[in-house]
């Protein structure tokens, strides 16, 4: 069997905020593939401007590093629960992965979901052990977690003999020795263990051809953009192949551009051979899992598998009072293209249109969901969301609901309130660990409904202290009756105007403000959240009455609580199910469907009178 000795394609996976772009971006540096002149921007390989600020990956991004003539191929992996989907095709593209653990924090609930997926499909592991340098640094521990965690996957015995490597990816050192001290400034001993341990592909580029995609990319000018492996055989432009179609049909099409990677590029190349990881366009309705073959060889790979939506939220076109005032694109045809469009590259993402003006949206968690909006606000558009709800199944004629592995680590002093309030949530405990210095972890398993608005809750509850990663576990017989939601009920304004000082002063004592003063408000919206179960009423605008009379002890400076204005997270944890999140490009406000006060009270009794 002949090997392409000249190439390696390996992924990268870790928990979310491990380390794996910084990782990335130290082996571009540190490799033979950037000119001396080239400016490397901090997380080179997160391009969104989202990804930027959040540091996080929401997309799955490939790049090439030459290293001793060797070619590496690296994937760069989302490393949150919600982009599961991405990890999952990945791992078809690739040989090998470099698992990447926190020096500290060792293994987490996201890290047990990427190396499940890798031991799934036979991958070679390397263990990075990442962030060496922190003072907290205890590698010896998360070596054997490491070890744990591979031997309850189920790994066999040649993934369990697995190289570490020490790396401080911000440092750009790296060492095969877990001193600190030991530290080198090179990545040299990666790449060598990249090269080493990570199986060559195999060269079997005069067979015909199988080319998968994996992943999908847009352009305005060519189109859809197929990313994925050659697996067989010899791909070149001008060439006429066949596609074959998840649904079994067969597309012909000519090949018009192919491209390889190398470094930050894209750079177009005229034909690519088994093992080589490329994008190719000319295809218009290619997808994911799809297969290009000869015209008269046609012989589809195993159709990959995507993992299916859990929650879902019904998107809208702003019909608020102030619909219109902020944004470039508020029609429905609009939002329907926008929503369209979106669908060209995320396959995790599933729309559905139930009204003219309404959309249902279904995709893998709160984050996934936000994070189109997010963009799209930023677009210019104006729309508004329903509260999220899980998808439930029907699985052998019994009713499923999505169950969430949580993973907390605590103050052992916040573990009580912290047990008691996921109990309420019908979460059950799994396992607890003492991880010394005062702190425990905790694993629960929980209906993914009962951790719906839960963030906000335990960050108070820990005082900020505590630190919660969930990951999608599998669908379970649903649990009976109301889980989670929120608790107290919403300060709604009475009428439409400016906040005043005057009024939120008065209000302050009737629960939390979200709004400051000058705030543009209409009746209907949602302004604060009432220290009481019920919604309550209240008028925001109201100015203080001048008179000429003065007192010497009243005439004091109006001093209010500072508001807490809510971020679009939030604001979507906080809804219930008779209210609307309105996303605009300036502003986000929260809101009951029904604005007006008695029809709204008419529509409750009409309601209670149903379910009696």
């Amino acid at each position: 069997m002949k090997l392409r000795e000249d190439i390696r394609n390996v992924a990268i996976i870790a928990h979310v905020d491990h380390g794996k772009t910084t990782l990335v971006d130290e082996l571009l540096k540190q490799s033979d593939t950037l000119d001396s002149h080239t400016q490397l921007a901090e997380r080179a390989m997160d391009s969104n401007a989202l990804e930027k600020e959040r540091g996080i990956t929401i997309l799955a991004k490939n790049t090439a590093v030459e290293y001793k003539d060797t070619k590496i191929n690296i994937m760069d992996t989302p490393g949150h629960a919600d982009f599961g989907g991405e990890v999952e095709r990945i791992m078809k593209m690739v040989d090998g992965v470099l698992l990447v653990v926190d020096a500290y924090e060792g293994t987490m609930p996201q890290t047990r979901f990427v190396l499940k997926k890798a031991l799934e499909q036979h991958l070679t592991p390397i263990v990075v052990v990442n962030k060496i340098d922190k003072p907290s640094a205890r590698p010896e521990y998360v070596v054997d977690e490491v070890l744990e965690l591979f031997i309850e996957l189920g790994a066999d015995d040649d993934q369990l003999d697995f190289p570490v490597i020490y790396t401080s990816a911000l440092n750009g050192t790296s060492s095969t020795s877990d001193d600190p001290a030991d530290q080198e400034a090179t990545m040299a001993p990666i790449f060598d263990t990249i090269i080493e341990h990570i199986p060559a592909p195999v060269d079997n580029s005069e067979d015909p051809l199988q080319f998968q995609v994996s992943l999908l990319d847009y352009n305005e000018y060519v189109g859809r953009i197929g990313i994925g492996r050659v697996f067989r055989g010899t791909i070149r432009v001008g060439d006429q192949v066949a596609l074959m179609k998840l649904d079994g049909s067969v597309k012909k099409f000519r090949v018009t551009k192919l491209f390889g990677f190398f470094g930050l590029k894209r750079l177009e190349i005229q034909e690519a051979k088994a093992g080589d990881l490329i994008a190719v366009s000319g295809m218009e309705d290619i997808f994911v899992g799809e297969t290009v073959t000869p015209v008269d060889h046609q012989d589809a790979l195993p159709i990959l598998h995507i993992d299916e939506p859990t929650l879902q939220m019904t998107f809208l076109v702003n019909n608020s009072p102030f619909a219109g005032r902020e944004g470039k694109f508020v029609t429905a045809r609009k939002i329907e293209e926008r929503l369209m469009s979106q669908l060209q590259t995320d396959v995790s993402l599933r729309v559905d249109s139930i009204a003219p003006d309404a959309w249902i949206v279904s995709g893998r968690g709160e984050l996934h969901l936000s994070i189109l909006i997010e963009n799209m606000r930023r677009e210019g558009f104006e729309l508004q969301v329903s509260r999220p709800e899980v998808i439930e199944r029907m699985i052998d004629g019994v009713r499923c609901e999505p169950f969430e592995r949580v993973q907390i680590d605590t103050p052992e002093e916040y573990m009580g309130s912290v047990i008691e309030a996921l109990g309420t949530r019908k979460g059950e405990m799994q396992d607890m660990i003492h991880t010394g210095n005062g702190q425990v972890r905790i694993i629960f398993l929980v209906p993914a409904r009962g951790l719906i608005g839960f963030s906000t809750d335990f960050l108070s509850m820990t005082r900020g202290y505590g630190i919660m990663a969930h990951t999608f576990d599998a669908y379970l017989p649903m649990v009976p009756g109301q889980i989670g939601g929120r608790h107290q009920g919403a300060l709604v304004s009475i009428d439409q105007g400016k906040a005043t000082t005057y009024s939120i002063m008065s209000v302050e004592e009737r629960g939390t403000v979200f709004v400051e003063p000058g705030t543009e408000v209409y009746e209907g919206m949602i302004v604060g959240e009432n220290a009481r179960e019920k919604d309550l009423t209240v008028n925001i605008t109201k100015a203080k009455q001048m008179t000429n009379v003065r007192s010497a002890n009243k005439d004091q400076t109006s001093v209010i609580k500072r508001p807490r204005i809510l971020t679009l997270e939030e604001s979507l944890e906080f809804l219930n199910e008779d209210e609307y999140c309105e996303v605009t490009p300036e502003s986000i406000r929260l809101r009951k469907q029904i604005l007006n006060k008695s029809e709204r009270e008419k529509a409750s009794k009409k309601k209670k009178i149903a379910a009696e």
